[in-house]
């Protein structure tokens, strides 16, 4: 796994697509923009009660647990993935395979593989993987009509052969004894905004989604960016965003209102582009400040202002939220599987025996 400092590498295309996985509900996707988003989902379809079968631990787990261990480790890092994020990514990186009843397996082949380096890569002091309750939450959709409606299904479409594999990891998971966490009515990257604000470890997410730049703060929080497929990390910090974006490493969602990102159905504000977004932020520090400037050029005012109402909206759907109902385990990272009968027996029937092989083998790693 090559781990990249440059901020001017290229960035492949790829998918970041939100499975609904309280509810089960599984996305289509079509085409694919240069951000690493899916440009329109088309179908939602019910995977049945398998889904909620094969993760428990999220439905029984205890909101405490992601609190008690604050600060607990000074070994390594609290290592948090974007699930969805990845599962896409991983889908598009890795040749087909199927388990034995035809079952196309090799997004979560990709998945534990890439976990399994992972582990002994990072060696953290914690692990979770945050997964998508709902990919478009009523409290986005309300600020923001527009948010992802484009994203939503059609009633001819193919069931996601993506997002069906979710509860294959699940299981996987609860037999390996790896902690995942969730919260009813919020996405991944709330989630992962949520357990990094409530800890004072080091906090380390993976993901192929820049919205998680807006957490990033020197020197306990950092995003492993995704950029080739699985196989490629850029290490973001404050100064990777300076100079990737020419702001203040600390006001990547300022810059992210002001820009936009039509995949997900914002459209920044009319007239600024990245240049000119880049050039306020570096000018004036943050959004409020050059709102609050008397010496703001006029144009620039004149487009903020129109779009007042717009920003408004767009900053309670772009900021992650830091304080959402997150359940889940505890985070430790076992030395050995739970249920290492159960795990095997689940590398069999969906011919993932190769993968679950390594992520027991990359278990003992962690300290």
């Amino acid at each position: 796994m090559r781990l990249l400092d440059d901020p001017g590498e290229r960035v492949e295309h790829g998918v970041d697509v939100r499975a609904h996985v309280q509810a089960v509900e599984v996305l289509v996707v079509r085409d694919v923009d240069d951000r690493g988003h899916a440009g329109r989902v088309d179908d939602v379809h019910e995977a049945g009660e398998e889904s909620r079968r094969a993760h428990p631990a999220a439905e029984d787990g205890d909101p405490m647990h992601l609190c008690q261990a604050r600060g607990m480790s000074d070994d390594g890092p609290l290592l948090l993935l974007d699930a969805a994020s990845l599962l896409y990514r991983a889908y598009h990186a890795v040749p087909e395979l199927k388990a034995a009843d035809g079952t196309k397996v090799h997004a979560a082949m990709g998945f534990l593989n890439f976990v399994s380096r992972l582990l002994p890569d990072r060696r953290p002091g914690r692990f979770f993987a945050a997964l998508d309750n709902d990919w478009r939450p009523a409290f986005r959709v309300d600020a923001l009509p527009t948010y992802k409606t484009h994203r939503l299904a059609g009633p001819d479409d193919e069931p996601d052969e993506v997002g069906l594999q979710f509860p294959i990891l699940l299981e996987i998971f609860d037999a390996i004894g790896l902690s995942y966490a969730e919260a009813d009515g919020f996405e991944a990257e709330d989630v992962i905004a949520t357990i990094a604000a409530t800890t004072d470890e080091r906090v380390e997410v993976v993901t192929g989604d820049r919205d998680l730049f807006a957490i990033v703060r020197d020197p306990r929080v950092k995003v492993l960016y995704t950029l080739r497929g699985v196989s490629e990390l850029a290490e973001v910090d404050e100064g990777w965003i300076a100079g990737k974006y020419g702001i203040p490493g600390d006001r990547y969602l300022d810059y992210a209102l002001m820009r936009g990102d039509p995949s997900d159905g914002l459209p920044g504000v009319a007239g600024i582009g990245e240049k000119t977004a880049s050039e306020v932020l570096r000018r004036y520090g943050s959004l409020d400040a050059a709102i609050a400037s008397p010496d703001l050029s006029p144009a620039i005012r004149l487009k903020l202002d129109r779009s007042a109402a717009y920003l408004e909206a767009a900053r309670r759907v772009v900021a992650p939220v830091e304080d959402a109902p997150v359940r889940g385990g505890d985070g430790s990272v076992p030395s050995r599987p739970r249920d290492v009968e159960r795990v095997r027996a689940l590398g069999e029937r969906y011919n993932l025996r190769g993968s679950v092989e390594r992520l027991i083998a990359a278990l003992p790693s962690v300290p």
